[in-house]
């Protein structure tokens, strides 16, 4: 099978898609598989890391407003839909799979007005203007989130597959999620995630939580500040006088072993991208979820509500947040009302992890249903 893969700018949209990757490589060991991005997001450091091919296109993405940035955008798709065009005519792919961005818009219209098989991923429960315009040319829109569908077009063929998680989250035991951090077994243990820049509000509400677990020994935590303002939270720290060498609080800037810390944890605190509740839900980790306020669509509110609605997850809205609300709602779910196994087994619920089998399932029935592409490839 020879697959072209196009989604990128964030990690949001380039992790799925790399999952599918390595996915229909599993499937398919002599698959050939070509990804293309823009010029500048950064799938030009993850793509080529994870050993798959990438080609770049110039694209950039739409402002929400009036501007000649606007213009420029026009005039650059136009130009990448001929570029395209010409990858897809040399690579002859049997089917084009888009995970949204501003780079898989070109890539996913050329393709599928030269008739190859098309298929979009749409990771968040409020979908993207880029996949929602796509969804009425493409044979296959695959969700995350059931609430997504309501979002397409009644004509659309709509699945609902889950979002493709890293392999390696599921390998790591408590245990050695424990071992990793220096944690007792015996206590819960709660994982503060600011996100990889940090969130203000969030790192500050944390600091009487963090008091009360070193005072209490009832809990441990993990708090991840985020690069840029792990500096400023040590002195808050500091200033507060919460000691940092117990072995009940752990403070760190970032968290590259974030499998070990999500298989230590039993309450998550964390921003509510949608790999994240992704990853939260295949384990069936209890959470308390802040939306980033100025996401896109606000499409972190929406995601969190998902989880809200179904039980496996609290949502505090950032205006909301407070130090008092975050350390009233973390004791409650600690308490012994068997609220946090309620909501463990709710996320649970929600959990998939066989995301990217699904979505190369749905890829496979698309390619052997539908007649030969142009080229005359076959799987």
């Amino acid at each position: 099978m020879r697959v072209i893969l196009s989604g990128g700018g964030t990690g949001g949209h380039i992790y799925p898609a790399v999952s599918i990757g390595e996915e229909i490589k599993k499937q398919y060991t002599d698959a050939e598989i070509l990804f293309i991005g823009s010029e500048r997001g950064l799938e030009n450091s993850i793509v080529p890391k994870e050993g798959f091919e990438l080609k770049r296109i110039k694209v950039r993405g739409f402002e929400r407003r009036l501007s000649f940035g606007n213009v420029a955008a026009v005039g650059e798709s136009f130009i990448s839909l001929f570029k395209v065009s010409k990858i897809i005519k040399e690579f002859k792919p049997d089917v084009v799979i888009g995970t949204g961005g501003y780079a898989c818009g070109s890539v996913l219209l050329a393709a599928a007005l030269m008739g190859i098989p098309t298929l979009i991923h749409e990771q968040n429960a409020f979908p993207g203007l880029t996949n929602k315009m796509l969804s009425r040319i493409v044979d296959i829109v695959a969700v995350s989130f059931f609430e997504a569908k309501e979002y397409f077009p009644k004509n659309s063929k709509v699945v609902v597959t889950g979002n493709p998680i890293r392999s390696d989250i599921l390998d790591v035991s408590r245990e050695e999620g424990l071992k990793e951090f220096g944690f007792l077994k015996g206590l819960p243990v709660i994982l503060v995630v600011g996100g990889s820049r940090g969130a203000k509000r969030l790192n500050e509400s944390v600091l009487p939580l963090a008091k009360k677990c070193i005072t209490d020994k009832s809990f441990q935590m993990l708090h991840m500040t985020g690069e840029t303002q792990y500096e400023d939270i040590i002195r808050l720290y500091n200033s507060e006088e919460i000691a940092l060498d117990t072995g009940y609080l752990k403070v760190m800037p970032f968290i590259y072993n974030m499998p070990y810390a999500l298989a230590a944890s039993d309450i998550v605190i964390s921003r509510c991208g949608a790999s994240t509740l992704s990853e939260l839900t295949a384990l069936g980790k209890p959470s308390i979820l802040i939306p980033y306020p100025y996401a896109t669509d606000n499409h972190q509110e929406y995601n969190a509500r998902a989880l809200e609605k179904n039980g496996a997850a609290i949502v505090i809205l950032e205006r909301d947040l407070d130090a008092d609300i975050l350390t009233n709602e973390v004791s409650n779910m600690l308490s012994k009302n068997g609220k946090m196994e309620q909501m463990k087994a709710q996320s649970k619920k929600l959990g998939r992890t066989d995301a990217a089998y699904a979505i190369v399932k749905a890829v496979r029935e698309l390619v052997h249903d539908k007649p030969s592409n142009t080229f005359g490839s076959s799987a």
